[in-house]
């Protein structure tokens, strides 16, 4: 049965920058037996070909047509909504090359949209220059609404409580493109030429990857090598289909299943999979 991989990065990949054991084998059998993947990410600062070049620093060899940024698809969806419109953008050069790409001008007076992307750029006298756009009726858009994101000492406020504080000081609510929007994970799915039913979601977070990919009706596999513990599940309503510690032990599932299935039999490795039932 044909079918692909729709991958988070940071927790599935890698952590910060260092390569979680296993994760390059399972992007080389890909490439190898002609797979189709992408690889979805909620980091709106970095451009594809910044992404191609972190990980092939960590020995992972790809090319910027197997990523997908919530940058891209935030362009993509304005260029759509309004084709050759303005943009106040909050964020980095990820978020701004998509923008200009997709045929949008960046300013600073009556624009169309208020976009917020994650970055250290991010200050007050920023925040009260989109709050009086919006109020002039921009309207508001979120790259993601991750509350934080990793970094190697830890953790920094993420895109989400960027835009958590602009939505309070006016009361208007975002719009937000990134994962869990059914828009960039269909996107990503169409791009790849899949349906539905060929599409599996790898993830390590259930509030993005996993949700995204549930209401989509993709098959969902959660890593335990990022965000995510075992214990934790007991918290939600939906379960993925799969659960694994990580991609070496997802590549061992489907190694042992001949590559036939992307959601291998729980008998298989009962103590991982059953969780999910």
């Amino acid at each position: 049965m044909k079918h692909g991989y729709l991958i988070d990065m940071d927790g599935v990949l890698y952590r910060g920058s260092t390569l979680i054991p296993g994760a390059d084998y399972f992007v080389e059998q890909l490439l190898e037996r002609d797979i189709p993947f992408m690889f979805l990410t909620n980091n709106s600062q970095r451009t594809r070909r910044d992404m191609v070049a972190k990980l092939s620093r960590m020995g992972i060899r790809v090319e910027e047509k197997h990523i997908f940024t919530c940058a891209m698809a935030t362009a993509r969806f304005l260029a759509h909504q309004k084709p050759g419109g303005t943009a106040f953008v909050i964020g980095e050069g990820g978020l701004l090359a998509a923008l200009h790409r997709n045929g949008y001008a960046v300013v600073d007076h009556k624009p169309d949209y208020v976009v917020i992307g994650e970055g250290r750029t991010f200050n007050l006298e920023q925040v009260e220059a989109a709050v009086n756009m919006i109020q002039d009726g921009a309207k508001l858009i979120a790259t993601n609404m991750d509350p934080n994101c990793p970094t190697h000492n830890g953790i920094r406020p993420g895109c989400g409580a960027m835009v958590s504080m602009l939505e309070t000081a006016i009361g208007v609510k975002a719009f937000s493109v990134g994962k869990p929007s059914p828009i960039m994970m269909r996107a990503a799915r169409k791009e790849l030429g899949l349906t539905t039913a060929e599409t599996t979601m790898i993830g390590d977070t259930m509030e993005t990857d996993i949700i995204g990919g549930v209401q989509l009706g993709f098959n969902t596999v959660l890593v335990l090598s990022g965000g995510t513990k075992k214990e934790d599940l007991k918290e939600y309503a939906f379960r993925p289909d799969v659960i694994v510690d990580s991609l070496a032990e997802y590549t061992q599932l489907l190694e042992e299943n001949h590559w036939q299935s992307p959601c291998p039999s729980p008998g298989l490795l009962p103590q991982l999979v059953s969780v999910a039932g």
